[in-house]
């Protein structure tokens, strides 16, 4: 009768390598901490002896999991590439691999996804919330003993590491901004006022006009998906009023482009006629014309600093919570160059 193939081990791979046990598993686990040479030594052990990594069983050995689940709003936003790029290389330098998960800003798809990384046992969860997480999500989170990190939107309810940028600075500066470019009838385009991006946003553009005394005026503040598409049907409802504005202020990136798109549809000259100015500093921003003035918030160090918080708690949960807030710059271009004071005198 046929003996059995005893299993081959990683001490196996290490002893055939020559190299230690714990250098061999930092390498089969993706750490990118070795040398190139040793690495190829290893990896050439492991297909000559057939080591098949068992992951599950190192996951139970060391009562916590090598992997994190990564829960994004919108895979087709800009935004998020340059943030999964941050998360990826940090996680991949401290030995992780990522599962990703897309909600499309559903909190039903947001449920599902959370609950499929729990069943795969992930170790962490890097969260950028839909914009209407509900109660029941919140308190959820809250019984879940699974180490968190909130990204990019915040849920004050939910007492968790989190990583963004100040929003509200970024609006205001975007404001003043168009405030001394002579505009006085600034509109707001974009995103729901059930996100807490959404509300620090409109807390910096009602600064902003309230500091030179400007009177806000609601009907040119229209909520909108935070996608092209949304922006075309925003502006589109702005250009139809009797008083619109000279200026637009948008949520994102990706509603501003839509607004340029909506405005040329209608014959108007974005960054002649009326001013636009984004948010987030996507590639393609530079790229559109007019280019798009726009609040650069550092897409891809949200991610990195998300992948090191997350990172910092999975290996003591009991630490200080952190609450790291970047600031904003303002990065002018062509779509808010026209000057309008002595139109406005």
């Amino acid at each position: 009768m046929k003996t059995k193939r005893s299993r081959v081990t990683l001490q196996d791979v290490a002893k055939h390598a020559g190299v230690s046990r714990s250098t061999a598993s930092l390498i089969v686990r993706g750490s990118s901490t070795i040398a190139v040479n040793t690495r190829r030594k290893v990896l050439a052990s492991i297909r000559e002896l057939g080591y098949v990594y068992d992951r599950v069983a190192a996951n139970m050995r060391s009562q916590s999991s090598s992997t994190v689940g990564v829960i994004i709003t919108d895979i087709a936003n800009p935004f998020f590439s340059e943030f999964l790029v941050g998360v990826h290389r940090t996680l991949e330098e401290t030995g992780y691999i990522e599962f990703l998960g897309t909600t499309f800003d559903l909190d039903t798809k947001q449920d599902r996804i959370l609950s499929t990384m729990l069943e795969h046992r992930v170790g962490g969860i890097i969260l950028c919330p839909v914009s209407n997480s509900s109660a029941e999500t919140i308190e959820r989170l809250k019984k879940l003993d699974v180490p968190i990190v909130h990204a990019v939107r915040e849920l004050p309810k939910l007492q968790c590491d989190y990583v963004g940028i100040d929003y509200t600075a970024g609006a205001q500066i975007s404001v003043n901004h168009l405030i001394q470019k002579g505009h006085r009838r600034i509109s707001f385009i974009g995103g729901s006022s059930g996100s807490s991006a959404w509300k620090e946003r409109m807390q910096g553009y009602e600064n902003g006009l309230k500091k030179s005394g400007i009177e806000i005026d609601e009907s040119i503040i229209i909520e909108s998906p935070v996608t092209r598409e949304g922006g075309m049907v925003a502006v589109h409802h702005i250009l139809s009023q009797q008083n619109p504005p000279t200026a637009i202020f948008c949520y994102n990136d990706l509603v501003a482009l839509g607004v340029m798109q909506g405005l040329r549809d209608a014959k108007v000259t974005p960054g002649e006629d009326i001013a636009v100015v984004g948010f987030d500093n996507v590639q393609e921003s530079s790229l559109y014309t007019p280019s798009l003035t726009t609040v650069n918030v550092f897409a891809r160090l949200i991610g990195s600093q998300a992948a090191n918080l997350i990172h910092q708690r999975m290996l003591d949960q009991d630490r200080d919570i952190q609450r790291i807030i970047l600031q904003p710059e303002l990065v002018t271009r062509r779509s808010s160059e026209n000057y309008i004071r002595e139109k406005i005198l």
